[in-house]
């Protein structure tokens, strides 16, 4: 059977593979034949090539990778097109940011459109279900998924000298990183002896420009090392170098970054933004402090600090948490949804 996958497809163009991307080739190892679009990096070329692999060729199913802003005209229209062509689709919802369509009548009256057209409805977090349940109430959830192998859970051990906490997002205002850099300088004030790794691509919004800016103003260059993008293979071997990881996004979904954290066992401090309240249960396995407060954020770092087997257990609980994202379970249940939408368009077809 013929899968369309839509969505961005941009990894090999430098930028950071989407669930998609790292869905496709684990669904063509199940059997599955999938054509992906767009690689394109250029957005009207991107959407022009999505439209065009819609009506050269027949698919038994399509998947439409699902975001807000311009991103939403281009899953409108792909959807319109399949539905032209009598080819059934799965919406895939995705960022942060989507519920905020349902803030005017007119947004939201086009989101129920896209919603309802569709064979099946996937979020990868509970948030993003309960946002849109008035819209459709048969949303399914299916994580994104990970090679929880991949990521080595460390032994119970003292903190060294200087704690690394540990930031992976990228470089763009609505992560704040310059929100991590403020943190690190309130414990650096109450003499804790810690450092601040902050990994990712610049989104070129000025918020890297910034934070390098900030790091000299606060005299905390000693303390704060800008890795920069690195490559998905590599992230497991640099979270094993955080004591604690950081999250501290205004803005959020299911961050895969912070998946990756807790697969490794690594105690996660985030904000209260947006899904991560979904993800992270404060006192279970993370610690959740509302967003933009720097201060509840150095306090939650500072208690784990102090109290190490509190952080052994939120660390210890997280992994366990996240053995539901693995590959083996995520898999199977794209592969059913996938199998269930066709049988279930063809019967439609016979009536």
């Amino acid at each position: 059977m013929l899968v369309l996958f839509v969505g961005n497809f941009l990894s090999q163009r430098g930028l950071t593979p989407t669930a998609s991307e790292e869905l496709v080739p684990r669904l063509r190892e199940a059997g599955w034949t999938i054509v992906t679009t767009s690689s394109k990096r250029a957005r009207v070329a991107r959407v022009l090539d999505m439209q065009s692999h819609i009506w050269v060729r027949s698919y038994d199913i399509a998947q439409i990778d699902v975001y807000s802003g311009n991103a939403f005209r281009w899953a409108e229209l792909s959807a319109w097109n399949l539905e032209r062509h009598d080819t059934p689709y799965v919406l895939t919802l995705h960022g942060g940011r989507l519920p905020e369509m349902l803030a005017t009548p007119a947004s939201s009256k086009r989101v129920r459109r896209l919603l309802i057209g569709a064979q099946a409805v996937v979020a990868p977090s509970e948030y993003l279900r309960e946002a849109f349940l008035t819209l459709r109430s048969d949303i399914d959830v299916i994580p994104n998924g990970l090679d929880l192998a991949n990521y080595a859970s460390p032994e119970d051990s003292a903190l060294p000298e200087r704690p690394a906490l540990l930031w992976l997002r990228a470089f763009h205002e609505v992560y704040r990183p310059d929100l991590a850099i403020q943190t690190l300088a309130r414990l650096v004030e109450d003499d804790v002896n810690v450092s601040l790794r902050m990994i990712g691509p610049d989104k070129k919004d000025g918020s890297l420009e910034a934070a390098r800016r900030q790091i000299v103003e606060l005299g905390l260059e000693e303390r704060v090392e800008i890795v920069g993008g690195i490559p998905k293979d590599q992230v497991p071997s640099e979270l094993q170098r955080g004591s604690l990881f950081l999250n501290t996004s205004d803005v959020d979904n299911t961050p895969v970054s912070v998946i990756e954290a807790m697969a490794s066992g690594l105690p996660v401090v985030s904000t209260d933004a947006g899904g991560i309240g979904h993800l992270v249960r404060d006192g279970e396995d993370g610690l959740v402090v509302p967003r933009g407060d720097a201060n509840a954020l150095a306090a939650a770092v500072r208690r784990l600090l102090h109290e190490e087997s509190l952080a052994n257990r939120l660390g210890a609980e997280a992994r366990r948490k996240v053995a539901a994202f693995d590959w083996s379970e995520v898999v199977p249940r794209w592969d059913a949804l996938l199998r269930h939408c066709i049988e279930g368009h063809a019967l439609k077809g016979m009536h």
